[in-house]
Formats: C-alpha cells, sequence, structure tokens
C-alpha cells in the first residue's frame, strides 16, 4: 500500500516499525580511536541526529577487517573488544526510540593507503582507475570465505551491542560491488565469470548475516543502479541482483550509483535530475516489481518535502535518504516534517575547474575531497558539541584533511 504522508510508520519484514519515512543514511564520520573503537564524540554525533525526528539512522561504513581500511578513522568490529564502546553508542539513539542500523563494510581495492595494514585485496588485481591508485591482490576462494564470514560476525557483535541491524554496503565500488562488476571481477571460478557467479559474494554475505543474527533484527543492503562506465555493472544486472536478493530475507534495500570512478554519489546529476530532486527514483521504479516485499529507500537529491511525498505517493520507494543536509541541518527531519512548504538545503563545496589550480592539479579530485571534508568537518563539530558552520571556508577544510589524512588527503575519497 502506497503512502504520501512521511510521518506514517513502515513495518519491516522482520517486523521492525519504524516510527517515520525519513532516514539518515550512511555519512562518513570518521570518529574512531586509535584502536577502532567507536569515539565518544559518535554518541554526541548520533544523540544529537536521534533528537532531529528521524524514523531511522545508518552509521558510516564499520570495517569488518582492521587491516582493510576505507578510511583512518573508520571503526572496526570484528569481535567484542570493543563492545562497551558499541553498547552506549548504540544506546544513545535508543534513548529518543530511534533504530540504529550499523553499516557494515569491506573497501577492497578502494582501501586507504594511509590506513591499509598490508596489500589491498579484490576479486581479482585489477586496480581503481584514479591516480596513484595501487594494484590489489585477487583473494584466494578461502579468503572469500573469511571474508563472509567477517560480514556475519560483525553482525552479529553488533546485535549484541544493540543495534537494531545492519546495511551491508554493496555500492559506491566497496568489495562487493567490485564482485558485482565485470570490470573489477574477471575470475573464472565459482565468484566470477557471468552475472549469475559475479552475484553470489553478495548473495552469500546476506545469507550468512541472516543466519548469524535473530529474525526480528533487520538486514539491509544498499546496492548500486549501476557504477555509470562503459563496460561495468550496469541497471539490467542491478535489477537481477535486486530480483535474486528479494528472497534472502532482507528488510530494506537502498539504491545508490557510482564509484570513485565513475561519482554519480558525488552530485554529478544531470540538471533535469537535480530538478526533481531524486537522483535514483526512476530505477527504484523499475526494481519495484521485483523487489517483492522489500521496502525500498532511496537516497540523493531530496530536498523538498513536496518531492519527498510525491516519491512516496508513487509507490517508488518506502523510505526517503536523507545524507549531507544532516550535516548541517542536524534535525533535517523535524524541519520537513513540521512545514508541508518545508526545505533543508544541501552545500557543494569546491574550486574552480577553469582558474589557476587546474593548471596544477586534478581538480575534480581535489573538489572531490575537499567537498567530503567539508562534511566531515560539520560532524565533527558536531559531536564536539558545536553548531555547524555553514561558513566554514576551503582552506579550513584542506588544513583539517591534512592533519587527519597526510600526503593522501586529496585523492577521491568515499561519499
Amino acid at each position: 500500500m502506497t503512502v504520501n504522508d512521511l510521518s506514517a510508520p513502515l513495518t519491516l519484514p522482520c517486523g521492525q516499525v519504524l516510527p517515520n519515512r525519513l532516514m539518515k543514511s550512511a555519512l562518513s564520520e570518521v570518529l574512531a580511536t586509535r584502536d577502532g573503537a567507536p569515539d565518544h564524540r559518535l554518541e554526541r554525533l548520533y544523540g544529537t541526529w536521534a533528537a532531529g525526528g528521524y524514523g531511522l539512522l545508518v552509521t558510516g561504513n564499520v570495517m569488518v577487517d582492521g587491516r582493510q581500511m576505507g578510511e583512518p578513522g573508520n571503526v572496526v568490529v570484528e569481535d567484542e573488544r570493543h563492545l562497551p564502546q558499541l553498547t552506549r553508542w548504540a544506546k544513545t539513539t535508543h534513548d529518543h526510540g530511534v533504530p540504529l542500523w550499523m553499516q557494515i563494510n569491506h573497501p577492497g581495492r578502494q582501501a586507504n593507503p594511509m590506513a591499509l595494514r598490508q596489500q589491498s585485496v579484490a576479486p581479482s588485481a585489477i586496480a581503481v582507475k584514479i591516480p596513484g591508485a595501487r594494484t590489489p591482490r585477487a583473494l584466494t576462494g578461502a579468503e572469500i570465505e573469511d571474508v563472509i564470514d567477517r560480514f556475519a560476525a560483525t553482525a552479529a557483535v553488533a546485535e549484541t551491542a544493540g543495534f537494531d541491524g545492519v546495511q551491508i554496503h554493496a555500492a559506491h565500488g566497496y568489495l562487493l560491488a567490485q564482485f558485482l562488476s565485470p570490470l573489477s571481477n574477471q575470475r573464472d571460478d565459482q565468484w566470477g565469470g557471468d552475472p549469475e557467479r559475479r552475484m553470489r559474494f553478495a548473495i552469500e554475505v546476506v545469507r550468512r548475516v541472516r543466519a548469524r543474527v535473530s529474525p526480528g533484527f533487520a538486514v539491509g543492503i544498499k546496492l548500486n543502479s549501476a557504477d555509470f562506465q562503459r563496460g561495468g555493472f550496469t541497471e539490467e544486472e542491478s535489477r537481477d541482483v535486486v530480483a535474486a536478493l528479494s528472497t534472502e530475507g532482507l528488510d530494506l534495500i537502498e539504491v545508490s550509483g557510482g564509484s570513485y570512478e565513475s561519482t554519480a554519489m558525488f552530485g554529478g546529476a544531470a540538471a533535469s535530475t537535480i530538478a526533481r530532486e531524486a537522483y535514483f527514483l526512476e530505477y527504484a521504479r523499475a526494481v519495484r516489481d521485483v523487489a517483492g516485499g522489500v521496502p525500498l529507500a532511496v537516497t540523493g537529491g531530496f530536498r523538498t518535502r513536496t518531492a519527498m511525498e510525491s516519491a512516496l505517493a508513487s509507490g517508488d520507494c518506502d523510505l526517503i535518504g536523507l545524507g549531507r543536509p544532516t550535516c548541517t541541518t542536524p534535525d533535517a527531519a523535524d524541519v520537513i516534517l513540521r512545514s508541508p512548504d518545508s526545505r533543508v538545503e544541501s552545500h557543494q563545496i569546491g574550486f574552480s575547474r577553469t582558474g589557476v589550480l587546474s593548471r596544477i592539479t586534478d581538480v575534480k579530485a581535489l573538489n572531490s575531497a575537499v567537498d567530503l571534508g567539508w562534511h566531515e568537518d560539520q560532524l565533527h563539530r558536531i559531536a564536539a558539541g558545536k553548531a555547524p558552520d555553514a561558513a566554514r571556508t576551503k582552506l579550513a577544510t584542506a588544513l583539517s584533511l591534512v592533519r587527519r589524512n597526510g600526503r593522501d588527503a586529496f585523492a577521491k575519497r568515499r561519499a
């Protein structure tokens, strides 16, 4: 049954009830301690969001393997060594009655060199096509099984700590997406060679996670509509993956798109798509019939209540995801729900692509890093008990990026 009321609750297949249709989608916080534990600042950040009226909060990506890190500062959950800190993090949102899901991830060949403890791994020994990228080592069959087990182990710890669910990250060019794409997966064994075998890794991760957690614990997945590269993962293949996953006990599919090599998730949408606001709504419409009873979430581009309610009323999605607007408007859900004419703003930070800098550096890569870093800075302000600063300068952000990430600060990074 379709709804157009953002305040309507949503009951998931596992029985979990989300109090409304607005989700704070995953954002990179990089607020872990040196040993990968969630820092106390995450409790303040998520406490702020939990008071902001959302029906669901999803964390930034949590690593399932501390040897393979997406960014310095990512939380790592391999076992129960940080259970007290994880429990406090989960309790922060429960005090406000808001479900919290942990996004779990393995970066594969997109592991950050500043945080990498050994050579990166991937389905095949093919480097990501960005300047300075290193060639990964192809995973062995035994290592693939180990990674799948790690996803399940992380999910089990999340449930023990009091999280309400996990979201498996299979988008944006990370390891699960690498297995799905024929550009990065050129294996000829049971894990690659044709679309059916390329999707096996994602299916096995979902199955093993679902088997390790209780029936009432939510399991979701974030999936690319496509990776927007010639010869890559297509919308038709993605539709087949959704159809296959629809019978595996999932509670939510969030649709997104792009990767480091083709950055649809960084806001590079066409003007007509931006005007419509919902970047991936057409894809959600295309897979609705094969998703079965699995609810769909669409994140990317939403700014007005009118567009959000229209997307729900169309029946193309069940949940609206908000990302960047929540960095400067932490109570974006309350803002949207308070008024029929409400709007939340998103900021895009960067340097001119035709100025002096364009002669000496890749301005597109620089802007990608600065824009994401600027939004991370806002999260760090909230986590420190300060108000967001929409007037923060590009220079201030560049300096904080160098402090956090060293000489690799301006490499292309995750959304």
